[in-house]
């Protein structure tokens, strides 16, 4: 009899298993296929576009030739990479002191100024673009990589996940700093930023992936088009090539594919740090 439960018990999880493996599959394919789709129409002559096939016929790379000459998309993907890591860089600087000062250092309202950082995670862009336009234009920085990069500077949520990694890091490292006379500067830069190399590298993709994929701002920030970056660029391609999707779908692929490789790359740390973010 308990061998026959046994045996019953197992085909169960076997059949559970097997339930969720098929589930997780519709889910992964139904996440590649627009993927699939997008790169199969870059490929593809305008003709072909609307036609019920997935693989073109006679895959081309004009698409792609045209969008690289005719168009100044290059300009687009130096801005947008020069925009990205400025942000990327500056900010894990800063929020790399503010998570230490917050975490570490003993100081009054310490607790008041980590939640009203800590409430901006309520407040989208969308709500604040009006009066953040108005004061990026007082202060002369419109159509400018200043008024690009400065205003994405501040994230809450990079500040919340250093602070976080900073609370799990063991006291008595920073104790026998002091006891050997260093200050906090000193502690700060010999001791915390080098263990806060995981954590930092795991922002920067964070960082990096979401200011390459940055529209509203830039588009609010920038009418000059030798600043548009390549969100901005893409989304000009619908009022200019309307019907050419062959060629929106090329520049997209462009765009698209260093990121998903970066993805690919160091989607460990991309885990490890959402994982990191439950410290306490």
């Amino acid at each position: 009899m308990n061998n026959a439960t046994t045996l019953l018990s197992r085909r169960q999880l076997d059949l559970v298993r097997i339930v969720w493996m098929l589930v997780t599959l519709v889910l992964a394919l139904m996440t590649i296929f627009p993927l699939l789709w997008m790169l199969t129409i870059s490929f593809k002559s305008q003709a072909e576009v609307f036609q019920p096939t997935f693989w073109p016929k006679a895959p081309s790379l004009k698409n792609f030739v045209y969008v690289l000459t005719e168009v100044p998309f290059l300009r687009y993907l130096f801005n947008s990479f020069v925009v990205s890591a400025a942000v990327t860089i500056i900010a894990l600087w800063f929020h790399s002191m503010a998570g230490y000062a917050l975490a570490r250092l003993r100081f009054p309202g310490r607790e008041a100024i980590f939640l009203a950082i800590f409430s901006t995670f309520l407040v989208s862009l969308p709500v604040i673009i009006v009066p953040l336009f108005i004061v990026v234009r007082s202060m002369g920085m419109l159509n400018s990589y200043a008024g690009l990069i400065v205003p994405a500077i501040f994230n809450a949520f990079g500040i919340f996940l250093l602070r976080q990694y900073y609370l799990a890091l063991p006291r008595e490292l920073e104790e026998a700093a002091i006891v050997d006379g260093a200050s906090y500067w000193r502690i700060y830069w010999s001791v915390i930023l080098p263990l806060s190399r995981p954590i930092i590298a795991s922002l920067a993709i964070l960082f990096f992936l979401a200011n390459w994929n940055s529209f509203l701002w830039p588009l609010t920030a920038t009418s000059d088009q030798s600043l548009w970056v390549v969100q901005v660029g893409i989304a000009s391609f619908r009022s200019q090539y309307a019907s050419s999707w062959n060629y929106i779908m090329a520049a997209s692929t462009i765009v698209a594919a260093p990121m998903l490789l970066v993805f690919i790359v160091f989607q460990k740390q991309i885990m490890e740090s959402i994982k990191t973010s439950g410290l306490k």
